[in-house]
């Protein structure tokens, strides 16, 4: 059918005007598409600029170094050492399986540290880089670089690792480093960015934690191109970080070295403080344990033998262990008496062997009793009864008073793990945690420090440098950061007066000098070097008779603690050994031969120890020297 004009022509109007509304809509999206491009290409173009670099170059940390821990002497307790290690990259390995087989086949792969690297693997992203093999030696690198075409993804790199080349010297003194722990995190509200490193190393105990954040530095920064899956592709530039501070330690080590060496396999402590600045020269637990196995994480298998061990080598019993301190407490009671007016020196108390209070009998030590004994005659002969006198008359309150004020009862400021504040009772005390009332009987077992008094050796060395001093001196561990000392902490006055701490010294003095005095065996002859101390017997069972016929861990711990010389004290010594029976059989002679050792700095003459002593102090110096050369050799050999 045709078409007329009529109908032609309003179809071509039509036409045209469809044809004009989309070349309209055409020009319109043509018009919109250039003005937004214009606007991201000129308007944004400095936005998006800076977000394609941000995309293309990366900027990640560099660890920074370690600082490193000396002793007074400015011999090396903890330094960072060049190591080689072997990493996977779970993204180019391909089948990680197989790689590690491979890879096993050339380098010895430990169990732990395999497990530990591929649980990270499965944590981290898999273009990052994990640690399968850390301190390999030079060979093992070599024949992981000759067979790396058939080892994808794996890697021999050098780094810095933490060592401590005197073994357990100082292991609860310098502590150690571990990687990064969950726990460690917590500490920080804002953790630095570093400690996501993935293999840093965080202090965990002793003076590594407690001074981290000196000892870490500063981290630096490196500029990285990577492609679109994050890998690096080179490094365009890179900002050293800044190492961390060194710290000087107060300790001495041949005198820490010798320590150890004398407790042997003593379950013991002693603590060595010097009285001019409170400097702490050696403070050693025994036995100790070697930090280089933790610090790449140590075997369940090592780790259970320190765990069974009954004599606790993890333990820092210099600070962290509290113990009833027996009669070498009897010189606070005696302070607060004189303190207090209640009594005169030579004023005397008789002793039949026992005290009668209500319907308790309260013995002393020596069941036939001391007699007449004054105040110097019983710190001599370590009278209990005179005690007990004591405290009817001064009451806990004095006697607890003057126990904080010669450093008892205080968790002291040294950058050490579980510094432990002990206990010095009083009646509040008791009240508070053990809801009841405080009785006669406490104070009297209180006196002879028995009952709820507990003091670490740490605060018994405090105590007896106060003593000797008459200052409120403190312990100060940290010599120096970076070269810069830190301050005394001889301390001021304690306004105690003079003349009763001389009764007490002169006291201290009779128990080292006099026949009768309980460590008289254990004196020092030399001139000028004699010493004043105090023995101390604290009970871990009250059944216990005979220490020889129960087992060990039934046994009174054995206490002792001196300042030498008398007249012009240098230093003053606790030790403490744990279930070592008697003060004066057990702890007195190690309390001796360490101050004569750090009084002389090196092995004293036997001119300076009892003629009948001699022969055995020979054997003994024979004996401890050739040890310490075994240690030498073996630190050498871990340097």
């Amino acid at each position: 059918m045709r078409r007329t004009p009529r109908e032609t022509a309003e179809s071509a109007v039509r036409v045209t005007r469809r044809g004009l509304i989309l070349g309209g809509l055409q020009l319109g999206f043509a018009a919109t598409l250039a003005l937004r491009m214009r606007h991201l290409q000129v308007d944004q173009a400095d936005e998006f600029r800076l977000l394609a670099e941000e995309n293309r170059i990366n900027i990640r940390l560099i660890p920074p170094a370690r600082g490193r821990i000396f002793d007074r002497e400015g011999r090396v307790i903890a330094e960072n050492e060049q190591t080689y290690r072997i990493t996977i990259v779970r993204e180019d390995a391909g089948d990680v399986d197989a790689v590690i087989a491979r890879l096993s086949q050339l380098v010895e792969l430990e169990e732990d540290a395999l497990n530990r690297a591929l649980a990270e693997m499965k944590r981290t992203a898999p273009f990052f880089p994990v640690t399968v093999a850390d301190r390999v030696d030079w060979e093992d690198i070599s024949r992981v670089a000759v067979n790396a075409p058939a080892l994808p993804g794996v890697t021999p790199e050098v780094g810095l690792s933490r060592v401590y080349p005197q073994g357990d010297l100082f292991a609860h003194v310098a502590g150690y480093v571990q990687r990064v722990q969950d726990r460690n995190l917590a500490l920080y509200e804002d953790p630095p960015a570093v400690l996501r490193v993935p293999g840093f190393q965080h202090g965990q105990v002793g003076v590594e934690a407690r001074m981290e954040n000196l000892l870490r530095g500063e981290a630096g920064t490196k500029r990285v191109e990577v492609n679109a899956a994050g890998r690096v592709m080179r490094e365009l530039d890179r900002r050293e970080g800044e190492a961390g501070a060194d710290i000087q330690l107060t300790v001495d080590s041949a005198l820490q070295d010798y320590i150890h060496a004398r407790l042997g396999a003593e379950s013991a402590s002693v603590v060595v403080m010097d009285l001019e600045k409170g400097d702490l020269l050696a403070i050693g637990s025994s036995p100790s344990y070697d930090p280089n196995k933790f610090v790449h994480g140590i075997s369940s298998k090592d780790f259970k033998v320190l765990l069974d061990d009954d004599h606790r080598p993890l333990a820092s019993k210099t600070v962290q262990d509290a113990y009833p301190p027996g009669s070498t407490f009897k010189m606070v009671t005696a302070l607060a008496a004189l303190d207090a007016g209640l009594v005169a020196p030579d004023e005397t108390v008789w002793c039949p062997g026992h005290m009668e209070i209500g319907s308790r009998r309260f013995h002393c030590w020596k069941r036939v009793g001391h007699g007449h004994m004054n105040l110097e005659q019983s710190l001599r002969e370590s009278c209990d009864v005179y005690y007990y006198d004591l405290a009817l008359k001064v009451g806990i309150e004095r006697i607890a008073e003057m126990g904080r004020r010669l450093g008892l009862g205080v968790a002291h400021d040294v950058p050490m793990s579980a510094v432990t504040s002990g206990l010095m009772p009083d009646k509040a005390w008791k009240l508070r945690e053990r809801g009841s009332e405080w009785v006669i009987g406490d104070s009297v077992n209180a006196s002879i420090g028995q009952g709820f008094v507990l003091s670490s050796p740490l605060q018994l060395a405090v105590m007896c440098a106060r003593i000797a001093t008459g200052r409120d001196i403190s312990p100060r561990l940290i010599k120096s950061v970076d070269g810069v000392e830190t301050p005394s902490r001889a301390g001021q006055s304690l306004g105690l007066n003079e003349a009763h701490l001389r009764q007490v010294r002169n006291a201290m003095y009779a128990v080292s000098n006099s026949r009768r005095g309980t460590a008289f065996a254990s004196r020092i002859v030399a001139d000028g070097l004699r010493m004043s101390g105090k023995t101390g017997t604290a009970q871990v069972s009250s059944n216990v008779v005979d220490n020889n016929s129960v087992p060990w861990e039934q046994r009174d711990h054995a206490l002792f603690v001196n300042f030498a010389p008398h007249d012009t004290p240098r230093i003053a010594v606790s030790v403490v050994v744990e279930h070592g029976g008697g003060g004066s059989a057990a702890a007195a002679p190690i309390a001796r031969d360490v101050t004569l050792q750090a009084l002389y700095g090196e092995d004293p003459p036997l001119e300076a120890y009892p003629s009948s002593d001699r022969s055995r102090i020979k054997a003994q110096q024979d004996r401890l020297a050739r040890e310490r050369r075994i240690r030498d050799a073996e630190g050498q050999s871990r340097a």
